[in-house]
């Protein structure tokens, strides 16, 4: 049975940063940890929260903290999707990637009010490029589990083109700042920049 009014949270903290050359989720633009910070966001409109770890991170996750550790059977951003959706597969997923510093929670509500669980998710994108943000969008358990064949089948790991392919709804964040993603140095200073305007 699918449970179409079950909503987790999921950050994506898993990578390793390699273009920032620091943790972007231990990264403080808001007085916390990047992964924190987020997680707070998710839990205001998510019915339970999880960040998504690789193992080797679970010591530094604070108790407070519900996390979900990788289970390495897939690469890329699917392996930490995949895995909070072996755990819980009958529940849809709001995912935020841990590089999103602009993030706020009007912005999630936004989201969520404008869910459409008939269709395999529902994602923000921007106006001028409307091509599904797969790192900031809710997938339905329905997703993931035809995202599992999709892998198997060797159409690549980006989840982005498994959206693309597949019938999402698009929505256009009222403040299209937040989808800033903060993958480098530059792209940090960046974001900092705009905080402080705000």
């Amino acid at each position: 049975m699918i449970l179409k009014d079950k909503l987790y949270g999921l950050v994506l903290s898993g990578g390793k940063s390699t273009r920032m050359g620091k943790d972007k989720g231990q990264i403080t633009y808001h007085g916390i940890p990047q992964r924190e910070y987020l997680y707070h966001l998710l839990d205001g409109v998510c019915e339970r929260t999880y960040i998504s770890i690789r193992k080797e991170q679970e010591g530094e996750i604070k108790a407070e903290f519900k996390s979900i550790p990788d289970q390495d059977k897939y690469r890329g951003p699917f392996n930490g999707l995949l895995s909070a959706h072996s755990q819980f597969p009958d529940v849809a997923w709001l995912v935020l990637a841990c590089d999103l510093p602009l993030m706020d929670e009007v912005s999630l509500r936004q989201l969520v009010l404008a869910r459409d669980p008939d269709k395999m998710g529902t994602a923000f994108a921007q106006e001028e490029d409307p091509l599904p943000e797969p790192l900031c969008a809710i997938w339905e358990p329905e997703a993931l589990r035809s995202s599992i064949a999709y892998l198997a089948q060797g159409n690549g790991t980006c989840p982005r083109k498994f959206l693309i392919n597949n019938e999402v709804k698009l929505v256009f964040p009222t403040n299209p700042d937040v989808l800033l993603n903060a993958n480098s140095e530059e792209e940090y200073k960046e974001a900092l920049g705009k905080l402080e305007t705000t």
